[in-house]
């Protein structure tokens, strides 16, 4: 039986957070640039309406979760390491047309993981119960929130748009080397409660 049930978001968590600025500044033929980017949601930072953002998404959203967006520093090393003795679960807000794509993107990066969930949704705390996440690591402040406030550990990766205030039920950390460290810590004896 393995340790713990980790969920990790895949977009800004383990790829780079701001994969898809110079998508948006070209389709919008803007010039933003990443300390500019402070708000997680994309039209607020881009200056234009939902329902651009909502057409831009559409046009773009395979572009920008192709196979070739990079991933955080040490991601896959460290989800190596996690998968030895814990079930990974990957939960995405993404479009469930991204289906196949996530899969792809998953294994030609060769990330290990046991089950991934492409939600179409950014509400993951039914997919957390159901999964009895006992940590989840986010970039989005409004999901960590969210998903803290109903009983879950959150681990958020640090980034310039979710820079705000935290409750204790979320550890802000800066690099997969930390989440390691904190999750190697988490007592094991706990699992029997």
């Amino acid at each position: 039986m393995k340790n713990l049930n980790i969920c990790i978001d895949i977009d800004g968590t383990i790829t780079n957070p701001y994969f898809w600025l110079d998508i948006a500044n070209k389709f919008f033929n803007k010039n933003i640039t990443i300390d500019k980017v402070t708000e997680y949601e994309i039209d607020k930072v881009m200056g234009i309406t939902r329902e651009e953002y909502y057409d831009f998404y559409n046009k773009s959203k395979f572009e920008m979760h192709n196979e070739e967006v990079t991933l955080r520093e040490n991601a896959r090393e460290i989800i190596e390491e996690l998968i030895k003795t814990n079930n990974i679960y990957f939960v995405t807000a993404r479009d469930k047309d991204l289906k196949i794509l996530t899969y792809a993107y998953l294994n030609k990066n060769n990330i290990p993981y046991d089950d991934v969930f492409v939600l179409g949704t950014h509400y993951k705390v039914n997919t957390a119960k159901e999964l009895k996440c006992d940590i989840f690591i986010e970039d989005s402040y409004a999901n960590a929130m969210q998903l803290s406030k109903n009983g879950f550990k959150v681990l958020l990766l640090d980034t310039n748009y979710n820079r705000k205030i935290l409750n204790k039920n979320i550890i802000r950390v800066f690099n997969w080397n930390e989440i390691y460290k904190i999750i190697k810590e988490i007592p094991l004896c706990r699992k029997a409660i």
